[in-house]
């Protein structure tokens, strides 16, 4: 006969997790602590949004933009959220200083939230912000951003705009693990999907730029408007570079003299071959150097940086 259940009041979450701070519910809490409930929206419907943005030796990089892009999404998604801009902003620079990590990948999450009584009534739902800072990580590791990274282009579809706004950052990641997936077992070390037309769209967390001729292409549709995708453009109007939003084909993104993918989570990262075939010969190109070079070069401007103000060493 089996024993009766019985409802624990001591549970002891047996998983581990990155050292790091949370906010959740007006107080700072270990990052191991923060929890939503199953009955969450954002758990049961990846009904949520989110941002993130990275500190680099001690300081935000374009925090404001980040902030703006989350709460652009916020409102699309027709969510409330329980705090001002102003208090996202202290909140986040509360997780970092706490946290004491001088580079961090930053978080900024609002969720849908549980509806009394189970109700599938969105508007019923009590919406819920959360934030945490952790130690960065990026998408490429040291080797590959030294060498490039292998990337396949996979035939998984990205989710069509029509269906979800590729503008809003979200959580419907089911096809980009699915392309991850089809990527490794061609032996690609990160995946390219495709939109609906055939041509690129973007990758597990990242935006992609092909360069020909000097000049710089990147896909325009059923993509997220990437941060550093941004900064890139701007990169290159400063360095007096031509840059566009448009198609990019598979076969021509083959066919480029330098690729390279933008990312909050790695920031510039070369890419030295697709589908088993090299890009410029296997070598990083020199633009993409140059870019990259410029992008970690502006995590130094005043225009771009804000500190934040660690609690002082005890005595």
């Amino acid at each position: 006969m089996k024993p009766e259940p019985t409802l624990s009041h001591s549970y002891s979450d047996p998983h581990p997790y990155p050292a790091g701070v949370a906010w959740q519910d007006g107080q700072y809490i270990p990052v191991s602590e923060a929890k939503i409930s199953v009955l969450d929206y954002g758990f049961l419907h990846s009904d949520a949004t989110y941002d993130t943005v990275h500190v680099w030796d001690g300081a935000f990089f374009r925090l404001d933009a980040h902030i703006e892009r989350f709460l652009a999404g916020v409102e699309r998604l027709r969510m409330t959220l329980p705090v001002s801009a102003g208090e996202i902003r202290e909140i986040l620079h509360g997780c970092v200083a706490l946290s004491g990590h001088r580079r961090a990948y930053v978080e900024m999450i609002c969720t849908r939230g549980a509806a009394p009584y189970f109700s599938r009534d969105p508007r019923a739902a009590v919406n819920r912000f959360l934030a945490f800072a952790v130690p960065y990580g990026s998408v490429a590791s040291d080797e590959q951003m030294r060498r490039g990274l292998h990337v396949s282009v996979t035939d998984v579809t990205r989710i069509p705009p029509g269906s979800v706004d590729p503008r809003i950052k979200n959580y419907h990641w089911l096809d980009l693990i699915g392309g991850l997936f089809e990527a490794y077992d061609r032996g690609g070390e990160t995946a390219l999907l495709l939109d609906g037309a055939g041509n690129i769209a973007e990758g597990p967390g990242f935006n992609v730029f092909s360069v020909r001729g000097g000049a710089l292409l990147t896909p325009a549709a059923g993509v997220l408007r990437g941060i550093t995708r941004r900064t890139v453009m701007e990169i290159c109007h400063e360095l007096g570079l031509h840059v566009d939003e448009g198609a990019v084909s598979p076969e021509a993104l083959r066919g480029s003299d330098e690729v390279f993918i933008t990312s909050t989570a790695g920031g510039i990262m070369p890419v030295t071959r697709i589908d088993r075939h090299d890009v410029n010969d296997g070598e990083v190109g020199p633009i993409t150097e140059t870019i990259r070079r410029t992008y970690w070069q502006w995590h130094t401007d005043p225009r771009f940086i804000e500190e934040v103000s660690y609690p002082s060493p005890q005595a």
